[in-house]
């Protein structure tokens, strides 16, 4: 019999169980609740929402609205059950949570190719075709299960992301490109350096030590901070020049524009192959959104900086994709074993829930011996997937929809508003091509 293996059933699991069910196969959608929960998790249902019950933006030529449009194109359950259990947000799409879950409870239960298992997962069924789904808080027995499949490792337990800016919103006037000591043989530079005077340096200094954090979940308190991955703002408590004799120093590098070494310096790291974003290096933060946005375009070279992803610190588990996921998002070493949700890399309700579908079509077209479906890089998508499996990027963090990861359109559009239409436009267009 044609049957494929879902394991968790969570937005991902959902999308990918009822996907591969809706194509007319088979599915064992084994899922620990009730038998087990994690710290997140309060209701027996699928498909529960922990944290906010928004989906963000709902606007096309927003890059959420685009992901959202283009899983309608594929017949997401999410948004189906998101459409029906919608309440007032302005221009985002939220939900009546209780409603959204169990629509997808209801949903999965009531479709005749899908046998629900209760149980707790401990070894991965990898001779059959199998989609892993169980999350941010994967851990355990299968946690050890999928580091020790996957390679040492390969498994991170701790999300702890810098943010991260496009390029064409860097303002080249107050930065400059080298690397410290000139150590790049190309002579091109590694990186874009932000350098600040004494007084930048102290404005941003006290602006950071008093800016606010974001509220952590129970689970996330318990974790150890190690000093690799210390947050900005909490090491630039410990003094004045903590910073700038740590993430911020300028020693090896000389601003072209002054001939003299700055007091301290910003770098940015290229984030992707195409070098349409950068992260700020040793920038992990736990700071709220909206004063990461006002303290680091403190930063001169930063003042107009566009931020794709903020920077993060939760538990969140999640492989290393680029090293070991085909983009079709199944493993290199085991093309049956497929990967979705945030435990791929992919960072977002609705990018989970994508990554799901995706990962549904392909494990059928595996279980068919059909060529996978691989959405182009002009997809938010297919942009998305192309992002977690690039093998360029070292020392990969999660990351969620945005415009930064699409290639640019062959005209410039100067517009921000006008850019991200064009763009959700050139993805929709090809959404016409394809019939799922």
């Amino acid at each position: 019999m044609n049957k494929i293996t879902v394991i968790g059933a969570g937005l991902a699991g959902c999308e990918a169980a009822y996907t591969a069910a809706r194509l007319g196969v088979q599915v064992d959608l084994i899922e620990m609740k009730p038998t087990k929960k994690t710290p997140a998790h309060k209701t027996d249902n699928f498909a529960e929402l922990v944290c906010s019950n928004s989906l963000k933006a709902n606007r096309v030529d927003s890059a959420a609205g685009l992901l959202k449009q283009e899983m309608r194109n594929l017949g997401s359950l999410c948004l189906e059950a998101a459409d029906l259990s919608q309440v007032p947000a302005g221009g985002a799409l939220a939900v009546d949570r209780n409603a959204f879950s169990e629509h997808i409870t209801q949903k999965i239960r009531g479709c005749k190719n899908i046998n629900v298992i209760n149980r707790v997962v401990n070894k991965l069924p990898v001779d059959s075709v199998c989609i892993v789904a169980t999350g941010p808080l994967t851990d355990g027995a299968l946690a050890l299960e999928i580091e020790e499949f996957t390679g040492e490792g390969n498994l991170s337990f701790y999300d702890a992301a810098a943010p991260i800016v496009t390029a064409d919103s860097i303002d080249f006037s107050s930065a400059f490109v080298a690397s410290r000591y000139d150590r790049d043989e190309s002579g091109e530079g590694d990186y874009i350096n932000c350098p600040m005077n004494k007084e930048e340096y102290e404005t941003f200094h006290e602006a950071l030590i008093s800016a606010q954090g974001a509220p952590l979940h129970e689970f996330d308190k318990q974790l150890k901070v190690y000093e690799g991955c210390m947050p900005i703002e909490v090491l630039a408590r410990r003094g004045a020049d903590s910073i700038r004799f740590g993430p911020l120093k300028p020693v090896g590098l000389r601003d072209p524009r002054t001939g003299h070494r700055p007091w301290a310096v910003v770098q940015l790291r290229k984030e992707n192959r195409d070098g349409t974003l950068y992260n700020l290096v040793g920038f992990q933060t736990n700071l709220k959104f909206g004063e990461q946005k006002r303290v680091f375009s403190m930063i001169p070279a930063l003042k107009n900086a566009e931020f794709m992803r903020y920077g993060v610190m939760h538990r969140n588990s999640f492989i290393n994709s680029p090293k070991i996921l085909n983009r079709n998002l199944s493993l290199k070493r085991a093309d049956n074993v497929f990967f979705a949700g945030q435990l791929s890399g992919v960072e977002g309700y609705m990018e989970s829930a994508a990554s799901g579908i995706v990962a549904g079509i392909n494990a059928v077209n595996k279980l068919l011996d059909k060529q996978p479906l691989i959405l182009p890089k002009t997809t938010m998508i297919g942009a998305l997937l192309d992002y977690i499996t690039d093998e360029t990027i070292q020392n990969f963090q999660p990351m969620g929809a945005n415009f930064g990861i699409l290639p640019p359109l062959e005209t410039h559009i100067r517009d921000k508003r006008d850019r991200y239409a064009a763009l959700a436009n050139r993805s929709l267009e090809y959404f016409k091509t394809i019939e799922v």
